[in-house]
């Protein structure tokens, strides 16, 4: 699934293309997604210029002119393909079934300037809605998310609070959206990684019984912030195998200067977790 990073690279992506553009047509290929979109979803979006995109958490949100607000999860598999205008027939207008698709292609926008950008989803767990105007700007999604990483006011005094007596362990806790939003399984062992500390001692060692952070609470919040920040900057170039310190390098040597230890893999929450054991406290 997209973690924070992905998310963010998407949404300047989207930034790009869709910024100031008003939403000409949207086609819907099939009812639903994860959930079904909303009663007069496409109208709803037709002809409304998109002012601004955020991200909050792994979500993706679109404010319109009209003051609704389109909201956009991933999923498992989602992704937005950007593509110049089709060819237009001798009316002047784009042909009413949309661009060429393949069997994933859902959701197709076709933008003022005569853009399409399509919204692929092989597994359809994405989910698209809409924030009302008159409803607050409030998702039930953002009732107990947590704060932000890479916000000023994530600190290690918000993640001691967070983990303080908690008996859970520490990589199961940072995957806890409640605590810190859009961090996910591949950013968590790296910043853990990163931080020397073991994703299977318990959360609660890193804060006093009150809740104040002790040393690695300060080097994990550091860590995540980094980890997070350098894969945000590296989004823009293809993806390679060494980008990752422990992720997917169980067997292979640490690479944590005069280690010498070896990566191992375990499953924790169902999810499969990598660090070094000898590092990693």
């Amino acid at each position: 699934m997209p973690e924070l990073p992905e998310v963010e690279s998407v949404r300047r992506q989207l930034e790009r293309a869709m910024r100031g553009k008003t939403i000409a047509h949207v086609l819907l290929r099939r009812p639903n997604l994860r959930r079904p979109f909303p009663e007069g979803f496409a109208s709803r979006l037709e002809g409304r210029t998109v002012r601004s995109l955020r991200r909050r958490g792994k979500y993706l949100l679109l404010n319109l002119t009209s003051g609704d607000t389109l909201l956009i999860h991933l999923g498992m598999t989602g992704s937005f393909r950007i593509a110049a205008a089709p060819r237009r027939g001798r009316t002047g207008t784009a042909n009413a079934e949309g661009p060429p698709a393949n069997a994933h292609d859902h959701v197709v926008f076709e933008l003022s300037n005569g853009s399409i950008v399509t919204f692929n989803d092989p597994r359809r767990f994405g989910l698209m809605d809409l924030i009302e105007r008159h409803g607050g700007g409030q998702h039930r999604a953002f009732k107990s998310m947590g704060v932000e990483p890479l916000d000023a006011s994530f600190d290690a005094h918000v993640l001691a609070r967070a983990c303080a007596n908690r008996k859970t362990a520490l990589k199961v806790a940072l995957l806890d959206q409640r605590h810190v939003a859009g961090l996910g399984n591949i950013y968590a062992s790296e910043a853990l990684h990163r931080a020397g500390l073991s994703p299977t001692r318990r959360a609660s060692t890193i804060a006093t019984k009150s809740g104040l952070p002790r040393p690695a609470a300060f080097d994990l919040a550091k860590a995540i912030k980094a980890v997070l920040r350098s894969a945000i900057a590296r989004q823009e170039r293809p993806y390679r195998s060494g980008d990752f310190r422990v992720y997917e390098r169980d067997g292979e040597k640490c690479l944590k200067s005069g280690c010498g230890g070896t990566i191992r893999r375990i499953h924790q929450a169902g999810r499969s977790t990598f660090y070094c054991p000898k590092c990693q406290r």
